[in-house]
């Protein structure tokens, strides 16, 4: 479900400190309820998936034809991305943030962890259009749980990173998230007997 911006920006997460040129995207709730310990859990759903197999196969045919064109148009090459083009975040990162966990290394897509805490997950990525944010939180939920809630912040480069932002906009809230969204809530929901033990034995 996504959520008003003001989801995101009224919560103290320490994000806010590393972003202040960034602009919020996209606040969406994620359909992952669990308790408190299994906030690792997400991020390593999240960070061992791959958009591209999506099953829809809209978001699939949507996300071939962006890595084609970024291939053809050098959208994503080496001197486009991170350390290159733009000075990854961690350089921004505070002290205790720097001693913190990075976060796990993604498998298919192309982001790089910044910091984990018990409650806050954020990576980055970038290319030849923008330099971006994937912000992901650990929120209760009034009823003795907690969910996920991801946020997804920008940076475009110049008019072809704003213009690129403004052309896939629909397409990111009608084609992509919303697939993207229900096969991470079948992926949580088929863990589930696998998270119990776990609670129980917290318990």
């Amino acid at each position: 479900m996504r959520l008003p911006k003001a989801a995101h920006i009224s919560r103290p997460w320490r994000i806010h400190e590393l972003t202040p040129d960034f602009r919020l995207e996209d606040v969406w709730l994620l359909p992952t309820p669990g308790d408190r310990e299994e906030f690792p859990l997400l991020v390593q759903a999240i960070a061992s998936g791959d958009a591209s197999n999506s099953p829809s196969l809209a978001a699939r045919a949507l996300w071939a034809v962006r890595w084609k064109l970024g291939e053809l148009l050098g959208w994503d090459a080496p001197e486009s991305g991170i350390g290159s083009r733009v000075p990854t975040l961690r350089d921004r990162l505070p002290a205790d943030l720097r001693e913190a966990p990075s976060g796990p290394e993604f498998q298919s897509l192309p982001f790089k962890s910044l910091y984990m805490l018990d409650d806050e997950w954020a990576a980055e990525v970038a290319n030849r259009t923008v330099h971006g944010v994937m912000h992901v939180g650990w929120i209760a939920d009034g009823s003795d749980g907690y969910r996920g809630q991801m946020a997804v912040l920008v940076k475009p480069n110049g008019l072809l990173g704003n213009a690129y932002m403004a052309l896939i906009r629909p397409f990111r809230h009608l084609i992509v998230y919303p697939p993207m969204l229900r096969q991470i809530e079948r992926e949580w929901n088929a863990h589930a007997g696998d998270r119990a033990p776990a609670r129980a034995s917290s318990a």
